[in-house]
């Protein structure tokens, strides 16, 4: 999730707890998305068995759901950070007796922030959800974010749509929508594909603070380099101009409509039976009497 947790740990009060949890041997890989289904249960217990033996710990992804929603705490001077990870639920999720990745439940969800709230000094929220390929959130996604804010969350974190995003401070809370990509061994025609951010987090005296580091990924052999000078400032801009819809309301609603309008086509295609027919006659034969899709 490119976060880099400091705090004045050990040495000074810029060490990265990056240095930190290498002093402590403890590594984290957060583990609810998506794609962690794609290869059965069997694939979900096979990658967190070589995350534990490589010594890399794991949330967000279990045996069960019980396992999948564990929260993770971290024991640093600067006191307990609380990590908890959720995905949107999209054929990957746990439940009581299957494996999966910790499917996103209002309720439950709460519960566990509230808890580690009353548990620990920092609660920081990881989410796996959004609209792919949208750098905007939904005004949906914008409530429910602020509401884990509301109920204890000291930072909120979203990726999933594979393009940049805004953030905001909400309740002295940043919430921070989407990272946009790291590192993705796939190409694609998409431009945003190839641009993300590292986001930087440093505990200080009690206080958390957060910078963002715009980075690169190539296009073939996937080397991943910060970005400089006029491309740096211009994921910046573009940055700032997301965070500014972001505030408004009334321009996040209207943003959304446009990008629900723009998806609507595709949509519809899906639901068709068009998508199965392969012959390309009948396809034009059935759009030419308009019943290739659902009205």
């Amino acid at each position: 999730n490119r976060i880099l947790k400091t705090g004045p740990h050990l040495k000074s009060n810029k060490e990265s707890l990056t240095d930190v949890l290498k002093i402590l041997n403890i590594n984290v890989a957060t583990l609810a998305n998506n794609h962690i289904k794609d290869y059965d249960e069997k694939g979900v217990l096979d990658t967190i068995e070589y995350c534990e033996t490589n010594n890399i710990k794991t949330i967000g992804a279990g045996k069960n759901l019980t396992q999948a929603s564990h929260t993770m705490i971290l024991n640093t001077i600067e006191g307990k950070v609380a990590l908890i990870n959720i995905a949107e639920n999209e054929w990957s999720s746990a439940d009581e007796n299957t494996a999966g990745a910790n499917g996103m439940n209002l309720i439950k969800d709460t519960r566990s922030i509230q808890k580690a709230k009353k548990d620990n000094d920092f609660v920081i929220v990881i989410v796996h959800g959004g609209h792919e390929f949208y750098n905007l959130p939904s005004p949906r996604m914008q409530e429910q974010y602020r509401f884990y804010a509301e109920q204890g969350a000291d930072l909120v974190i979203g990726h999933h749509t594979h393009c940049v995003s805004g953030y905001e401070i909400y309740n002295e809370t940043p919430i921070y929508y989407s990272l946009g990509n790291f590192l993705f061994t796939m190409d694609s025609t998409y431009e945003d594909w190839y641009t993300g951010v590292v986001l930087e987090v440093d505990i200080i005296n009690g206080k958390l603070r957060t910078a963002l580091h715009p980075i690169s990924q190539t296009r073939h052999d996937f080397r991943i380099s910060l970005l400089k000078n006029e491309e740096k400032s211009d994921i910046f801009n573009r940055i700032e101009s997301y965070s500014k819809t972001i505030k408004s309301k009334e321009e996040l609603l209207e943003e959304w409509k446009c990008f629900i309008s723009s998806r609507r086509q595709l949509y519809l295609y899906y639901w068709s039976p068009m998508i199965f027919i392969k012959n390309k006659y009948i396809t034009a034969i059935l759009n030419r009497l308009r019943l290739g899709l659902i009205n």
